[in-house]
């Protein structure tokens, strides 16, 4: 449910915050629409994916000790905080050994990790999350606790809607590790040059929100995950 203003938490009430809130509240059938979709086509996706994602915790727990899902911490709409679901990719305790984003031949990341990762299928089970309403299909990916509490006031307003499976940021850093790889200082050039410019990317799509406006990201995803490139 879009909340009032004065129900907002309070840290998301300010300046910065409030074009955004406006953008968003003239938008109420989209968001409508948007939850709607979301339930549908998870519920959905949750049938037809059920045996595949079975074949894959079976190879995720043949290849290396550890659960089959990844349960981080993350940070959704409003500054709800829930865990996410994913497949792990990484070896058992992987947040204990380095930093909470992964790197260009990351030595944490599993052989069948690998192979998940490349075909985005580790993804698969936030179907889980969008059931639940944690997440949606469209909206800024979700970031760990730490990274939100270091957010500029501006970046708030990302939390006015659930966080989302893929973005138009996440579509343009899709290889992210790779930038991330030589870096000395894997957190603070998150923070300080990538998540900056995602950032652009997810403000600018708030600021143009709207059901079929989402409905082309989720259809430019499948098009870059087939390969195609987006500067």
């Amino acid at each position: 449910m879009f909340k009032k203003w004065d129900d907002l938490p309070e840290f998301m009430r300010v300046p910065e915050v409030k074009p955004y809130y406006e953008i968003i509240r003239g938008k109420r059938f989209s968001l409508l629409l948007k939850r709607a979709f979301d339930f549908c086509v998870a519920l959905i996706l949750t049938l037809i994916l059920a045996l595949p994602m079975i074949v894959i915790a079976i190879c995720i727990k043949a290849d290396s000790k550890g659960p089959v899902f990844y349960r981080q911490e993350r940070v959704t709409a409003y500054g709800k905080r829930f865990k996410i679901h994913k497949f792990r990719t990484m070896v058992e305790k992987a947040d204990e050994i380095g930093s909470a984003v992964t790197v260009r031949n990351d030595v944490r990341v599993t052989k069948v990790g690998s192979r998940l990762r490349n075909l985005r299928l580790d993804e698969l089970p936030q179907v889980f999350d969008v059931l639940s309403g944690d997440m949606s299909f469209v909206g800024t990916r979700p970031e760990v606790v730490k990274y939100v509490e270091m957010y500029k006031p501006e970046y708030y307003a990302t939390l006015l809607l659930p966080a989302g499976i893929t973005s138009e940021a996440s579509i343009r850093y899709k290889d992210e590790y790779k930038l991330l790889s030589e870096a000395d200082d894997i957190d603070r050039v998150y923070m300080e040059e990538v998540l900056p410019d995602k950032m652009k990317w997810n403000l600018e799509t708030i600021r143009n929100f709207g059901f079929r406006s989402e409905l082309k990201t989720m259809i430019r995803t499948v098009l870059a995950v087939l390969g195609r490139e987006y500067q």
